[in-house]
């Protein structure tokens, strides 16, 4: 089932939202608040959680909340990955965590926390023992980031590959799996930390790995999933037979759905990380999905929503991925 659905993947991030077309985060936080009342004009008791934040940032979050962003959900979420990216050590942890508790009374998630095998697969094993001493009971939702590694075909999500350097390829490397599938050295003790740590894995448009994942997280006792729906995907042919594909998979477990990704042809500019051109249309994708993969009790304030409740427009060609 879907427990929660989140707006947008770490938009504090140059490679996930587009800061020089929004520097003061105005229109993510217009569009927050516009999926936030089309979501709850869907499913009222949907849990909606803020896009996990990375790097964790107290002033980001206190900006969003001044401007009026959180007032409609329920839980906040941030992204750490201090052995590979972050400028700051394992054990502050805790205190990454009370950073945002000081500035927001909502719930702090760990939506995406991981380790990669970039230089060792003993340096993973210890940052997963060394993480859930941290984090577990903590917090109230912890997806370690990943399953699977990225296959080395595919490009990672970022704008800024050639700037990256190395950092560029520890992407590849964050998987409990490699990419044939094989497991590391710490999926061996994952089920260690299960069901309370959950998992984050992408699954990319018609992703062969999905039934192989499935067999693998019920095997390690994973009981909640962070996965997402990409707005752009949604405008390729056979989209909605990919998603109902994808999401009568996971049916069985408790999964957050992150809804991100810009479609090229509706942003201000043409790429994943741009704002929209037209307001609402983000909204109406989420409310659409929730629609189709989470119906539940309406609300009562329905023509506050009315606009949302449109079909997809299917008027372009289908986005690069």
């Amino acid at each position: 089932m879907i427990e929660a659905v989140k707006f947008w993947n770490e938009p504090n991030n140059r490679s996930h939202w587009d800061l020089e077309l929004d520097p003061e985060w105005a229109a993510y936080g217009a569009m927050v608040k516009e999926a936030s009342a089309a979501v709850r004009a869907e499913n009222v008791e949907l849990t909606q959680v803020l896009g996990g934040i990375s790097p964790i940032d107290p002033f980001f979050m206190q900006r969003l909340r001044d401007q009026g962003v959180l007032e409609g959900l329920d839980a906040v979420a941030v992204h750490g990955f201090p052995l590979d990216w972050n400028h700051w050590q394992i054990d502050e942890w805790p205190a990454r965590i009370a950073e945002i508790e000081s500035v927001t009374p909502l719930p702090v998630w760990v939506t995406e926390v991981g380790i990669s095998t970039f230089g060792a697969e003993e340096v993973q094993e210890f940052g997963l023992r060394r993480t859930a001493e941290l984090l577990m009971g903590r917090v109230p939702r912890i997806h370690w980031y990943s399953l699977y590694d990225l296959p080395k075909a595919w490009p990672a999500t970022t704008r800024h590959r050639e700037a990256e350097g190395s950092s560029y390829y520890r992407h590849f490397h964050m998987g409990l799996l490699r990419e044939d599938g094989t497991p590391k050295l710490a999926a061996r003790q994952f089920s260690a930390c299960t069901p309370e740590m959950g998992i984050c894995q992408w699954f990319h448009f018609e992703d062969h790995r999905l039934d192989d994942a499935v067999q693998w997280l019920r095997r390690l006792g994973v009981r909640r999933l962070r996965t997402g729906l990409s707005w752009a995907d949604s405008f390729r042919p056979g989209a909605d037979h990919w998603f109902d594909r994808q999401m009568r998979a996971l049916e069985d477990f408790d999964v957050t759905l992150t809804f991100c990704f810009t479609p090229e042809h509706r942003g201000v500019a043409p790429h994943h990380t741009s704002p929209p051109r037209v307001a609402g249309e983000y909204a109406e994708f989420c409310a659409r999905m929730v629609r189709r993969y989470a119906p539940g009790l309406r609300s009562v304030a329905q023509p506050l929503a009315a606009s949302f409740l449109t079909p997809a427009p299917r008027d372009a060609p289908s986005p690069a991925a």
